[in-house]
């Protein structure tokens, strides 16, 4: 039985350009609970050369994802991205360094990874701390969130 045979209906599918496997090496290090689950290889008649992955399946803390090394056709761009919900400001600081390590920081918990995929890093009390005009201004000014700073603006 393949992998897409037990995975969810609706399962994020990554396009990359040749490095589906460096990508997906490098997320699996950064997500516990993470592994690869299956790879389809070209048989000589598929994209790319013989033997080369065409697609692998692999989940990151429990979500599922195939990537693809589909050639230099598409490219990420911001209007798709990966929320990482965090509970700590100890998570937001990890991921966030994780993540953002040969990428771009962006805004408002946002940045693009090295393979130009963007993730939202995110405290999981966001919403409730940008209900005030004080708590959204204070997350408008931040490109790493700062828990703590946004509890005070909140409040304040």
């Amino acid at each position: 039985m393949s992998a897409l045979e037990t995975f969810p209906r609706i399962t994020p599918f990554l396009w990359f350009d040749s490095n589906a496997e460096e990508a997906v090496e490098f997320y699996i290090s950064v997500f516990k609970n993470s592994r690869r689950l299956d790879e389809v290889r070209n048989n000589g008649e598929g994209p790319g050369p013989k033997g080369g992955i065409i697609t692998i399946a692999f989940e990151l803390d429990g979500q599922q994802f195939t990537a693809l090394n589909g050639g230099p056709t598409f490219k990420f761009t911001e209007a798709i991205s990966m929320t990482v919900r965090c509970d700590t400001q100890e998570e937001v600081d990890y991921y966030w360094a994780k993540l953002s390590a040969g990428g771009t920081e962006i805004e408002c918990g946002w940045l693009k990874d090295k393979f130009g995929l963007c993730w939202q890093i995110v405290p999981a009390r966001l919403p409730d701390l940008i209900k005030t005009p004080k708590g959204m201004q204070a997350m408008m000014k931040m490109k790493k969130f700062n828990i703590a700073a946004l509890e005070q603006a909140a409040q304040g």
